[in-house]
């Protein structure tokens, strides 16, 4: 009887301290963040918003059904409606603002990701379907992340309610697995933006000027600008002429020091203080992931 216990003894110990290891092993494994997602719908240019989502009914049921089925994943998702809602109570709802208001929603979501939804009817003597587009975009630079068209199996029936919700459920996963590898590589490799700096006509300089007492040209000192401010220090100069500089690759980060989506204007806030301080004055454009100045 002792023998055994002498034996059983360091192999309940060993078991014990490889089981610990595995589940610490667990522990140390960073989570995954989930994106938070808001359907909203697909509006073609010139129309508008509000009129477009409450005249088509088909549409209003592809967003609820897109919505659920991100809640039954688990996804951390934000109404759409309720969102449009406190615009119109804020009064920030008008037909002459059809171009803003989808930038408005979506900076009022705080949605790190929006998902357009266009959806359509498809009628025919052997059977109607629903055919749902979803398209998935980065909420603070407009960057595309995801596409995916689904459609419904036909049917001899006028419940397209249902058929929106198997045209959405068809692709569902496909478009979320698509998101979540995106977002991942965005929050460890930050998000991209392009940027190019170019000069006013009759300018007095050029990028091989001397603007400051180091003897530096001007192009090195925007490129180390550009090396000491992108996230991990990740950016690529495409190339340099006589009057641009094109960044086609820089990476910002996903969020601000406070938890908030990074800005990109803030980028472009940091690089224009900077222009400053070389005695250099400029305008910037900024749409969507693109960011453009020009030094007068």
């Amino acid at each position: 009887m002792y023998k055994a216990i002498h034996y059983k003894f360091p192999i309940l110990v060993l078991f014990f301290f490889i089981l610990l290891h595995f589940v610490s092993a667990q522990n140390d494994k960073p989570a995954t963040i989930q994106p938070t997602i808001m359907a909203i719908p697909f509006t073609p240019e010139g129309r508008s918003l509000r009129q477009n989502f409450e005249s088509n009914e088909l549409l209003r049921i592809a967003i609820t059904k897109v919505k659920e089925a991100f809640d039954d994943r688990g996804v951390n998702t934000i109404d759409f409606r309720a969102k449009l809602k406190q615009l119109n109570n804020t009064n920030a709802m008008t037909e002459n603002q059809q171009t803003s208001i989808k930038d408005e929603v979506i900076s009022l979501s705080g949605a790190d990701i929006y998902v357009e939804v266009e959806a359509n009817k498809k009628i025919s003597q052997t059977g109607n379907s629903v055919t749902v587009i979803m398209t998935a975009y980065d909420a603070s630079s407009g960057e595309s992340l995801a596409n995916k068209v689904a459609s419904s199996p036909k049917f001899k029936t006028n419940n397209f309610d249902k058929l929106a919700q198997k045209a959405v459920e068809a692709e569902i996963d496909n478009l979320l697995n698509t998101i979540q590898t995106k977002f991942t590589d965005i929050v460890e490799n930050g998000k991209t933006v392009t940027f190019t700096i170019g000069l006013e006509e009759n300018i007095d300089y050029d990028f091989d000027a001397e603007v400051d007492t180091s003897g530096d040209l001007l192009s090195d000192l925007l490129e180390d600008w550009m090396q000491d401010n992108s996230f991990k220090n990740y950016y690529h100069l495409q190339g340099v002429t006589d009057t641009k500089m094109i960044f086609d690759i820089v990476k910002v980060p996903l969020k601000d020091e406070r938890g908030r989506n990074y800005r990109v204007s803030k980028f472009a806030s940091k690089f224009k203080k900077y222009l400053k301080s070389l005695g250099l004055e400029s305008s910037r454009t900024i749409k969507g992931s693109t960011i453009i100045f020009t030094l007068k």
